[in-house]
């Protein structure tokens, strides 16, 4: 099978299924980071990577602090990626090959913050965006203000290349952020002061699992 045919024909199903970000990434360079079995990592070199809008009048709501209304939409996005990467990876294996669907949240380790793999460093590897300041993946035209999901396959697919974006003079979600752990260099994000304020909306009952969604809302991309 063609990789480039291959690539349009599920870029165009999972777009018609109700994906809005699209991305291939090769990941013999990541194999390492994922919380998979060798086997499993064996068969697959390419994850495809899915986004999904979050809704804006949702995330008006949000100032600094986390909504039930958030919640609630956090989860149901969430379930819908869960279910776009069930239908494509359904898909992918009809065609004769290996898919493995990673669920959009699904997290192995709460003080660490780590899932099966990274997806938004699939993310950047399949061109959807760029690590912003507030350590999430940023795309030029949404922001952070989507979630993302994961397939891996040994379908033959054309992987797309990193962009090189960057946030610029953008630092909206440092001022925003209620832990104050966005710092101005990417790599200096404070992961722990982070997940202890995860933990205090936590336990005020403002929502009922580690999330947060302030500086998703301040973060509505780079439009030069």
């Amino acid at each position: 099978m063609d990789k480039n045919k291959s690539y349009q024909f599920l870029k165009k199903f999972c777009l018609q299924n109700g994906a809005e970000l699209f991305g291939v990434a090769g990941i013999d360079d990541l194999k390492d980071d994922f919380f998979l079995s060798d086997k499993v990592l064996q068969s697959v070199d390419k994850a495809v990577c899915l986004g999904k809008r979050i809704s804006s009048g949702v995330l008006r709501e949000i100032e600094s602090a986390p909504t039930r209304l958030y919640f609630h939409h956090y989860r149901t996005i969430n379930m819908f990626l869960d279910q776009l990467a069930l239908k494509a990876a359904g898909l992918i294996e009809q065609k004769g090959f290996t898919a493995l669907p990673i669920p959009a949240s699904q997290i192995v380790d709460w003080q660490k913050q780590t899932a099966h793999l990274s997806h938004k460093k699939i993310g950047v590897k399949a061109g959807l965006g760029w690590i912003g300041r507030n350590n999430l993946l940023v795309n030029r035209k949404l922001g952070s203000r989507f979630r993302l999901v994961t397939i891996l396959t040994n379908m033959p697919l054309k992987a797309d290349k990193p962009v090189t974006d960057n946030c610029e003079d953008c630092r909206l979600c440092i001022s925003a952020c209620p832990a104050g752990a966005i710092k101005e260099r990417a790599e200096d994000f404070d992961h722990i002061r982070c997940f202890e304020k995860l933990k205090e909306f936590q336990k005020q009952r403002l929502v009922d699992q580690y999330v947060c969604g302030v500086c998703v809302n301040a973060c509505k991309g780079v439009r030069s």
